[in-house]
């Protein structure tokens, strides 16, 4: 039976309906993992380290797609539910068409930037140079890269979640097998790997605008557009908390490997890669069922259901407790198989990693709230408050956490920071909660 935005759900219903978009998320974090899988092991560590340098930096630009999606998709959705599917339609169409023109934009000046901004982090030499191999060759991609973490908040939204979780599998299958070519079958090195990406973005990018550019069986169609600078702010401010959450996530990846080159050196930046890799991989479980779940937050806002408010929040918060507890005891049992896995050639190195993981998977415990909390309040249409959840979390307590600790406690205040300020940004979200809870009867 087919799911609609409109209906009751219970967690069944609501598993069926986020699955498509956890799994989405999961198989574009997995793409990015397998970079790093064959770069670290048939090209060597220091490109490794490198890859990890200068991922922050790509993924900044990348997240202009998910405020654009998220923010678009709560604003869509919301206008679906108030039976104004023309309107809808407009706005979708404004926001892909203006979100391709910005990723050109955004080409450019990466292009440019690339190079200062190694250098602030404090990279030089081979690594250096790594550097930029790798990321001049994924800045190309950069307009279809955006456009595909659009798409996959805004197939949630046309009511076309197992679609989209196709395209991200072609997308990533695509990666992953030119990975295994260019890396491990040609001598084409780190140059190779970044040509993978880029052409698997490229993939999830450009399918989903050949199908919404034609007649189809989702809500939204690519059509007509209007430039509508009111709408498009409401979108930016709807979708603020996710681009924030993105950015200072990876500005606080660049402070982290600041640090660890500072403490540790290359292994440490090498060890703190796995982290990030198998970090978006557990993060993106939390990601996918929000994005799943806030198209039908949204919808409800804007009919005026406060029922089935009350009814999505308790589910959606069930859920995520249930996925936290699982997940921290996935990652206690395979901390070592993991490490092994990207550094297994390098003892000191594994050992570093795996224990590193064991502390740093504390925070699986606490993020899903976070994450689950900020886009709760997108689908309210409520931006501030989502991007203030967003930013307490990640560059406030995150950012102090990774300076303040190893002040006290050394490389192992920088493996315990996350957890620490995780830890916090759950108290947060919490109070945000009880203080909306009047203004919006969920």
């Amino acid at each position: 039976m087919k799911i609609q935005l409109s209906d009751h759900f219970t967690y069944k219903k609501l598993l069926r309906l986020t699955l498509p978009s956890m799994i989405m998320l999961v198989v574009t974090s997995v793409y990015s993992v397998v970079d790093g899988f064959f770069v670290s092991n048939f090209v060597g560590k220091t490109p490794f380290a490198a890859v990890n340098l200068i991922m922050p930096f790509l993924m900044v630009i990348g997240s202009i797609g998910f405020m654009m999606g998220t923010g678009g998709g709560a604003l869509i959705a919301k206008t679906l539910g108030e039976n104004r599917r023309e309107k809808a339609g407009r706005i979708f169409s404004m926001v892909v068409y203006l979100s391709a023109a910005l990723g050109a934009v955004l080409t450019v000046l990466g292009l440019a930037c690339l190079r200062p901004v190694a250098l602030l982090l404090g990279v030089e030499g081979e690594l250096l140079e790594n550097c930029i191999r790798y990321g001049r060759i994924v800045l190309l991609a950069t307009p279809a890269y955006i456009l595909q973490f659009e798409f996959q908040c805004l197939f949630a939204t046309a009511n076309k979640p197992g679609l989209g979780l196709a395209v991200t599998v072609a997308a990533g299958l695509t990666n992953a097998v030119l990975d295994a070519l260019f890396v491990a079958v040609l001598p084409w090195g780190l140059e190779g790997a970044a040509a993978a990406t880029a052409i698997g973005q490229c993939v999830g990018g450009v399918l989903p605008v050949v199908y919404f550019a034609r007649e189809n069986g989702s809500l939204l169609r690519l059509g007509r557009a209007e430039f509508d600078g009111r709408t498009l702010l409401q979108v930016c401010l709807n979708g603020s908390s996710e681009m924030l959450s993105n950015i200072a996530s990876s500005v606080v990846g660049m402070l982290y490997n600041g640090q660890l080159l500072r403490y540790i050196g290359e292994d440490g930046v090498a060890a703190y890669g796995v982290l990030m890799y198998l970090g978006m991989v557990f993060n993106a479980v939390f990601i996918g069922f929000s994005v799943g779940a806030a198209p039908v937050v949204s919808y409800h806002y804007g009919a005026g259901n406060t029922a089935e408010l009350k009814n999505m929040k308790k589910k959606c918060f069930t859920t995520v407790a249930v996925f936290s507890g699982a997940m921290f005891t996935m990652a206690l049992l395979l901390s070592r198989p993991l490490a092994a896995l990207f550094v297994g050639y390098d003892r000191a190195l594994f050992d570093l990693t795996a224990h590193a993981f064991l502390v740093y998977s504390v925070s699986f415990l606490f993020f899903g709230f976070t994450i689950c909390t900020s886009s709760f309040f997108t689908a309210l249409n409520n931006g501030p408050v989502s991007a203030a959840v967003s930013f307490l979390r990640t560059l406030v307590f995150q950012t102090a956490a990774v300076f303040l600790l190893p002040v006290f406690f050394g490389m192992e205040g920088i493996w315990w920071s996350v957890a620490a300020a995780e830890a916090l940004a759950l108290c947060v979200s919490l109070c945000f909660l009880r203080v909306f809870q009047s203004r919006y009867e969920y």
